[in-house]
């Protein structure tokens, strides 16, 4: 059988720039649809609203909200100064964040299992659904990831005999990724269970240990000031058996992998990588949200990067063993895999780049709030944290009362102002004829529990007749109109 056309396509393989392929992959991916119809979600509207703040407002928000974020939010301040504040600005740093990932995954996968299997690994990282997902968000876990990718290169860098100058960069990479996500201090488990599996040496222990301490040392007072804004994620629901399925399916999916890798214990390969950072933070935050509710994906969104490289690896031995009988057609599986791939994905690969992938869009209620208020009308939000499109979007508001406000997020410190007591926003609201809430659309709608809001319902039910209602893209603007006049009680 003629080899001669595996060598030629491994020379131009080895020529090409390995590292420039996936990143503009996944970069592509990223600025494809990249506004989403210009739409921004709740998410997104606090890393937008907070950017805008000067240095010294934020670090005042910090100390009472948010502080896990604080560094991201710093870092897009910064975005923010360079460039017009927008969908563009607010989204890219997390597609350049991702095509680092790629590039990083694209690496290892060479390093360990040949140019092929990178290559597939660099260009499947962009097409899993939850990296499309965060590729195009304006939240830190697209970054975190790059750290991810950044901090295994060097762990692999170094077992394969790199020089102790990468501890340095490894400490560093991982202390940053922790203070944009302390959850993402879970890649330390998961590089420990990598160099188990290769029994690496004693002085690779002392090194790994040496670069850990001081990374987690520098992220340790982030975990234990953000317990006491604790209430941030008091909405994330409890464990449940369907929560289950898909950590389960993707070790399932990771296991696989690890077999087409032909693992051995002490032999550095993908597996001893790829396997340990796909599960070990999935189990880890299993664990954790154990003691406190805290399972959310994206939290471990950098687990993907281990997932990416077993699919790779796969890829590259299907084609070392397509080799030797069909060279022509094994020198095109990777491309046509990953082409085929592209294509069952595109159904959902639109979806995500749709503003109904998002629970709900803060511009497009502004819009309706633009063209619905009249003069003099008051605006009143349910639950206050709704005033995030107020914020995002001020020029749509302009003109009306925000009757329930006392001190603004900036003023405050918080991410959606201070109100005032139930029985003072009860008489505003009774002093004004005209009322836009701003709300959820029921069907994505919490019960309303805070005293504040139930007076806002109750006084709208009970005083004031519906002449308008809009809903959009998970958001409500409803106009109510006085039953009575303004001076009866």
């Amino acid at each position: 059988m003629n080899s001669a056309p595996i060598r030629a396509n491994s020379r131009l393989l080895g020529k090409a720039p390995l590292r420039l392929v996936p990143f503009l992959w996944t970069l592509a991916l990223g600025l494809w649809g990249l506004s989403r119809q210009h739409s921004v979600w709740r998410d997104e509207a606090a890393t937008w609203q907070v950017a805008r703040r000067s240095t010294g407002d934020i670090w005042q928000m910090l100390a009472q909200v948010d502080a896990v974020h604080g560094l991201y939010y710093l870092l897009m301040h910064a975005v923010f100064e360079c460039f017009d504040p927008g969908t563009t600005a607010l989204r890219l740093p997390s597609v350049l964040g991702m095509a680092v990932a790629a590039v990083c995954v694209a690496e290892i996968g060479r390093r360990l299992a040949g140019i092929r299997a990178g290559l597939a690994a660099g260009l499947a990282l962009g097409l899993l659904p939850a990296v499309q997902f965060h590729l195009q968000e304006g939240r830190p876990y697209a970054l975190v990831a790059a750290g991810a990718g950044i901090s295994t290169l060097l762990l692999v860098a170094v077992l394969q005999g790199g020089r102790a100058v990468h501890w340095l960069g490894y400490a560093g990479t991982v202390a940053v990724c922790g203070l944009l996500n302390w959850l993402s201090l879970l890649i330390l488990p998961a590089h420990l269970a990598t160099l188990v599996w290769t029994r690496a040496r004693r002085r690779t222990w002392t090194g790994w240990a040496l670069a850990s301490a001081p990374a987690v040392a520098a992220v340790l007072p982030l975990i234990l000031f953000s317990r006491r804004q604790s209430e941030q994620v008091s909405w994330i629901p409890p464990l449940t058996w369907h929560m289950l399925i898909g950590p389960a399916v993707l070790l399932a999916i990771g296991g696989l992998g690890a077999l087409l890798d032909r693992p051995h214990t002490g032999r550095l390969s993908v597996a001893a990588v790829g396997l340990p950072l796909l599960a070990v933070p999935q189990l880890g935050l299993l664990g954790l949200s154990l003691v406190r509710p805290l399972f959310l994906d994206r939290y471990i969104l950098f687990s993907m990067l281990g997932l990416a490289l077993l699919i790779g690896t796969a890829l590259g031995t299907a084609t070392r063993a397509a080799g030797p009988r069909h060279p022509r057609a094994s020198a095109w599986l990777v491309p046509v895999v990953v082409a085929v791939a592209f294509v069952a994905l595109l159904p959902q690969s639109l979806a995500k780049r749709s503003p109904d992938s998002r629970v709900d869009d803060v511009l497009a209620v502004a819009t309706d709030v633009r063209r619905l208020k009249e003069t003099g009308d008051a605006v009143v939000f349910v639950p206050a944290a709704r005033r995030d499109t107020a914020l995002v979007s001020p020029d749509a508001f302009a003109g009306l009362r925000d009757v329930a406000l006392v001190r603004g997020p900036v003023a405050s410190g918080t991410l959606k102002g201070e109100e005032a007591d139930p029985a003072r926003i009860r008489a505003a609201m009774l002093a004004q004829r005209r009322i836009l809430l701003v709300t959820d659309m029921p069907e994505v709608a919490r019960a309303v529990t805070a005293e504040r809001d139930k007076v806002k319902t109750a006084v709208l039910k009970k005083h004031f007749k519906v002449v308008a209602d809009v809903q959009v893209r998970g958001r409500r603007v409803t106009v109510y109109e006085r039953i009575e006049r303004p001076d009866k009680r």
